[in-house]
């Protein structure tokens, strides 16, 4: 038997979807009881893959600061650097003008990222919510199902814990960079080092502010993704969903393959009995994590 498409408003206790303007007792089942069918069954939609275009547009937007405070950085401290550079070939310390500078740069960078970092977090957890929202809208559409969405009390507080993360995220980079290039600084200045040496060291550090920047994205993209669709799809009366390994990394975690194609709660999550884990997750919560699931909707036959 096949259905048409019908406007659901919700999920009853029952777990099965409600058609608008009917009570929550009937379910999606008795409704296809009525039909004449006298055997329902649970069908596994597709999964809400995190958007890796997304996940790049991300990175790129914090790879713009990035880069705009490493070219100033690497410009200001190879001027102050060059011209401390005879009292270093005298071994003479320069490190209290050095650090000035580097204090001067911290400060004005921090400040340049702690005031774009609300704003660009909050454009992310939106661009997540609308990205996943409009997939999983398209996948129960597919399954003969429209669903009118609404953010719930529940759903605000996964929007705001996620940007409130990323804003922490975001400002922590400068931070980082500019600790790293401190300690840089400060090795040339002891070890008698040129200039050449000072800016190959600062390129290091750039590469590595670069990687953090992608595992953010990702780590981020792929976290945001989990857990908006986990309450959405709770808050749908979606009970179950069965967990999909990526296969995709070079070092799988054990237990998370070993929970390929296993049933899980989507409401309480699944327990990872890795030692380092040992807690209830989520596919995609974990760093580097991209497994996601499939929802279990009841009411097909």
């Amino acid at each position: 038997m096949v259905f048409k498409p019908t406007e659901i408003v919700g999920v009853g206790r029952s777990g099965f979807p409600i058609k608008k303007g009917e009570r929550e007792e009937r379910s999606f089942l008795q409704m296809a009881l009525d039909a004449g069918s006298r055997r329902s069954s649970k069908k596994a939609l597709s999964p809400v893959r995190p958007n890796l275009g997304f996940e790049r547009l991300y990175r790129r937007k914090i790879m713009c600061l990035v880069d705009e405070m490493a070219k100033s950085v690497e410009h200001w401290l190879r001027a102050d650097y060059r011209k401390q550079a005879p009292k270093i070939a005298q071994d003479a310390s320069p490190t209290k003008e050095l650090k000035k500078s580097i204090d001067e740069l911290s400060e004005r960078w921090q400040d340049r990222f702690d005031e774009a970092a609300p704003e660009l977090a909050k454009w992310f957890a939106k661009g997540v919510d609308k990205r996943s929202y409009v997939v999983l809208r398209q996948i129960l559409r597919e399954a003969g199902m429209t669903v009118k969405f609404k953010m719930t009390p529940a759903m605000r507080n996964i929007f705001e814990a996620t940007v409130e993360e990323n804003v922490g995220l975001i400002k922590s980079i400068p931070k980082q960079y500019l600790t790293q290039v401190e300690t840089v600084v400060m090795e040339s200045v002891t070890r008698g080092r040129d200039i050449g040496y000072l800016t190959r060291e600062l390129l290091k550090r750039y590469d590595i502010t670069y990687n953090r920047a992608k595992l953010i994205a990702v780590d981020q993209n792929n976290k945001a993704t989990s857990a908006l669709m986990a309450a959405r799809q709770t808050e749908m009366g979606i009970e179950e969903g069965i967990w999909l390994h990526s296969h995709a990394g070079k070092e799988p975690r054990p237990t998370h393959l070993a929970n390929d194609n296993k049933k899980f709660s989507i409401k309480d999550g699944w327990f990872d009995p890795d030692k380092r884990v040992r807690r209830r997750i989520w596919p995609g919560e974990l760093i580097n994590c991209r497994c996601t699931w499939r929802p279990v909707v009841k009411g097909f036959s």
